[in-house]
């Protein structure tokens, strides 16, 4: 078991006990500086109620509302006997606004990339030639991406898309290449909207060793079908977020509420 982290001395900020600023809360901003830094990852173990008492010179009460304010936020979890540890706050995931993964995590400040687990060209399943709106048995290209954020695994997609509409899309490398952009430059597709279905799914083996997530852990699955302006069907999908970095949200206009 790892031993529990100290608060060394040199990084340890005196308190402002005249201020408006209640104690806890500068712990807690404190602690979240050395996250942001780096200085503190995710994993790492946090000092205990007691240690950042000793540290800041604070009752054990101030300490525990610190560590408590670290956990609502998202940026520590506890785990019972062994202690709190840094995590990373989850990503919202806005079920209101259609954003391809390059272009989200671009606009979040990280790092995009995918590895490319599947790109072939197959016949249209009985589902998906419903959903595309095509025959059965009509070439579709098949693509399946792992999608990672600064190096670490996000979420597993899997897409259909009708070739017929986009001779040539097959002989891209999406390994390197975002598919909407691709659609949108070469192919000139304006989107419309997207029909989603969401669920909250226990992982698959497969997805538990991709995700690096324990078996069974609960994953964000979002299946789709993305319309262009011409309501035409040009992709089928299935996303599987790690439910541990993602929840869905949803802002709901005030007209709907009765």
């Amino acid at each position: 078991m790892p031993k529990l982290q100290t608060v060394p001395t040199s990084t340890v900020q005196p308190l402002d006990k005249n201020g408006f600023i209640p104690l806890y809360y500068q712990i807690q901003r404190a602690l979240m500086e050395r996250i942001h830094s780096r200085e503190l990852s995710e994993g790492d173990p946090l000092a205990s109620e007691e240690e950042l008492a000793r540290s800041y010179r604070v009752s054990r009460m101030t300490a525990r509302q610190a560590l408590h304010g670290l956990k609502t936020s998202g940026y520590a979890i506890s785990q019972k006997g062994r202690g709190t540890f840094v995590t990373r706050p989850k990503l919202e995931k806005s079920i209101m606004h259609l954003m391809g993964f390059t272009q989200d995590m671009k606009q979040r400040g990280m790092v995009p990339s995918s590895k490319l687990m599947e790109q072939s060209v197959v016949h249209a399943t009985d589902d998906v030639a419903a959903k595309l709106k095509v025959e059965p048995e009509e070439p579709v290209m098949l693509l399946r991406r792992l999608r990672l954020a600064d190096g670490i695994p996000m979420a597993l997609e899997e897409s259909h898309i009708p070739l017929k509409l986009f001779p040539g899309l097959e002989r891209i490398d999406f390994a390197k290449q975002s598919l909407y952009f691709i659609l949108r430059e070469n192919y000139g597709v304006r989107v419309a909207w997207a029909d989603e279905v969401i669920e909250a799914l226990p992982s698959t083996r497969e997805e538990s060793e991709l995700l690096t997530i324990p078996r069974k852990s609960p994953v964000l699955s979002i299946s789709r079908i993305i319309v262009t302006t011409e309501e035409t069907p040009i992709e089928a999908a299935c996303s599987r977020y790690r439910g541990d970095r993602y929840r869905a949200s949803i802002r709901i206009p005030t007209t709907t509420i009765a």
